[in-house]
């Protein structure tokens, strides 16, 4: 039997399979691009040549009160730390000194971050030179109202922010289950966002008939008729930052470009970039489907690696499975996603949510969903074993054990296999 072989990251490590060549139907990668080589004069050349506004030198000016807002530590991959100070510099040359610049870290309706996770994020140097602060969501005495959406979401956002007199967007463009995309107004919805109003905002995840469930408009690269992303721009509008530096990746998390200028238009350039790298074109679904978050911080908890079971599901057969690598060392966050995991009936959890949505409660609603669909089989530390089973799981230690389960569950011998080996970013396009 000839094999080949594929390496699946899973938490700081790498694990190395050999697979049967001639079951595999397809090796979903990202397109083959390459990497930059110099951070600094890409990022200098994105701030000076912008998409849809003057360069950052003409936004800005001696005297302003910039805020730049970065993702938080779930989001660490963007790898902030490579291109911010790039960013301050510019600001300096422009006549903005570094007491003139903070950064506001845009949690959502996230955790709070340690000093620890953002240096990590930052940079030691940024975090040095500038001051730092987080978003909280539910502090409603720092936040300010902005507006209403067509669709009736009362915008609230944060104060100190919205008090600055430059506003600059940073972030990565991925692919995001509920949005379509990651990056651009995201870092206004839900990052820097009140609680109330990213729930409202995310409830149009759901179906707009009660007892159907899912939204069938949002989904990753679903952006035209998604009504959440719709929302999500208006909201982006009422803010009307000043400026975007985003980045986009390789398959394998380099940098591939970063689009800078208008929050809106630059983004959107951003979003093609990565349909063409990481939007993969497939034959057809396989009756078993081998896959990696991508590792850490993409498989930092089921929350977060819902993105790779999502995108996992899409490659796999309606009845097969598919065995996803994902460490999960911090499963436990956000603590409400296992309340909302003891719901089983799917009626009852549709109206628990469509009662009191938040962000983790969908993503525990639609891993359900996939979990009644396929088998969901997690290579995972031990302890997370019982987590797992109550978000329907079966969680493993291994992939010897993950195979023998997944074999059961196919029952037969001549089953075919995709293989994802960053499926969190990875979004397979069936033909």
């Amino acid at each position: 039997m000839t094999t080949k072989t594929f390496d699946f990251p899973y938490g700081d490590e790498v694990v190395s399979l050999s697979l049967p060549a001639e079951q595999i139907l397809n090796d979903i990668r990202g397109t083959k691009v390459k990497a930059i080589a110099d951070v600094p004069g890409a990022v200098r050349d994105a701030l000076r040549n912008p998409i849809g506004t003057p360069p950052l030198s003409k936004i800005v000016k001696s005297g302003d009160r910039v805020a730049i807002l970065v993702s938080d530590i779930t989001r660490a991959y963007v790898k902030f730390d490579q291109f911010l100070a790039v960013l301050l510099d510019e600001l300096n040359t422009a006549g903005v000194p570094d007491k003139d610049i903070f950064i506001m870290i845009t949690l959502g309706a996230h955790r709070i971050n340690t000093d620890e996770e953002i240096a990590t994020i930052c940079g030691r140097d940024v975090c040095h030179r500038i001051a730092i602060f987080q978003h909280n969501t539910h502090d409603k005495d720092n936040l300010v109202y902005v507006g209403k959406t067509s669709r009736g979401v009362e915008s609230y956002v944060n104060k100190q922010v919205m008090a600055a007199d430059k506003v600059i967007l940073t972030g990565g463009i991925v692919y995001h289950l509920m949005s379509g995309f990651g990056g651009g107004r995201k870092a206004i919805m839900p990052g820097i966002s009140g609680y109330d109003s990213i729930q409202g905002n995310h409830r149009y995840c759901l179906n707009a008939v009660v007892g159907q469930g899912l939204n069938p408009n949002c989904g990753s690269g679903k952006v035209q008729a998604n009504e959440m992303a719709l929302d999500m721009k208006e909201i982006g509008a009422l803010v009307n930052p000043d400026f975007l530096l985003n980045a986009v990746f390789t398959p394998q998390g380099d940098f591939a470009r970063f689009v800078a200028g208008h929050w809106l238009e630059a983004w959107e350039e951003g979003c093609r970039e990565v349909e063409r790298i990481n939007g993969i074109p497939v034959d057809s679904q396989a009756d078993l489907t081998i896959a990696s978050a991508g590792g850490y911080p993409k498989d930092i908890n089921l929350y977060q690696a819902i993105k790779a079971i999502d995108n996992a599901h899409m490659a796999t057969k309606p009845g097969g499975a598919a065995i996803v690598f994902m460490e999960c060392r911090d499963i436990y966050e956000p603590p409400e996603y296992s309340e909302w995991l003891k719901i089983k009936d799917p009626l009852a959890f549709e109206l628990a949510l469509r009662e009191q949505f938040t962000v983790p409660g969908y993503s525990a609603f639609r891993l359900t969903h996939i979990a009644r669909d396929i088998t969901l089989i997690g290579v995972t530390k031990p302890e997370n074993a019982e987590f797992m089973r109550n978000a329907g799981i079966i969680a493993v230690t291994d992939f010897e054990e993950a195979m023998k389960v997944a074999k059961k569950k196919i029952g037969q011998t001549d089953y075919s296999i995709n293989i994802m080996t960053q499926s969190a970013s990875t979004v397979p396009l069936i033909r």
